[in-house]
């Protein structure tokens, strides 16, 4: 099976038979380069809560998980967001229409997780069930404090990638935590952090 064939089913992320067979997807190298200016981002940074349904392109997605929660320092294995003792006990889980993956940042991949569109027990708003992308941000171990630092440092990494690149989104602390750590299989030491929507604007 040829690369192109793993990625191109991650890029549209809508399919009802992919929500049936999920598969591990190698992303496409993260585009460290280019964005706008800091201080732009820093000004432009804000929450949204509407989303049009066009899903991300993979590329998109590539550059985005990199910039939460990616190794931008590959020679010590160190992250885009730091964390205490450089512990890493945050894993960063992507929620789309097909089901929910691991983002494994040392290999730059999506792991499978569980098929099946739980976007709605990302939180209780209405506007989670249908924005293309839910990141829930899941603690293994640790204290609840540093959790809630680590997950606080990567979604604004998400809030600034937004901002540069146009697209809408919003974190979020109000969600049903059991029932959703239930669906995604979690384990008793995983605690459910954060979860963060994320998605184009609506076109006016």
């Amino acid at each position: 099976m040829s690369k192109l064939s793993i990625i191109i089913p991650l890029a549209i992320f809508l399919s009802a038979a992919a929500a049936r067979d999920l598969s591990p997807a190698t992303l496409p190298a993260p585009q460290t380069s280019g964005g706008r200016p800091l201080m732009q981002v820093l000004k432009d940074r804000t929450s949204q809560r509407e989303f049009a349904p066009e899903p991300l392109p993979t590329q998109v997605l590539s550059n985005l998980l990199w910039a939460a929660w990616g190794v931008n320092r590959p020679e010590s294995g160190k992250r885009t967001a730091p964390s205490a003792m450089n512990r890493q006990e945050m894993d960063v889980y992507v929620a789309g229409a097909d089901g929910v993956y691991l983002y494994d940042a040392k290999e730059h991949r999506l792991k499978p997780v569980v098929a099946g569109d739980l976007r709605a027990l990302t939180g209780t708003q209405a506007y989670v069930g249908t924005a293309p992308l839910n990141l829930v941000y899941v603690s293994r171990g640790g204290d609840a404090a540093g959790g809630g630092i680590q997950a606080g440092l990567i979604s604004e990494n998400v809030y600034l990638f937004c901002s540069s690149e146009g697209l809408a989104t919003v974190v979020r602390g109000s969600i049903n935590r059991e029932p959703l750590a239930k669906a995604m299989k979690l384990g008793s030491d995983q605690k459910i952090v954060l979860a963060q929507s994320v998605g184009y604007p609506p076109k006016k």
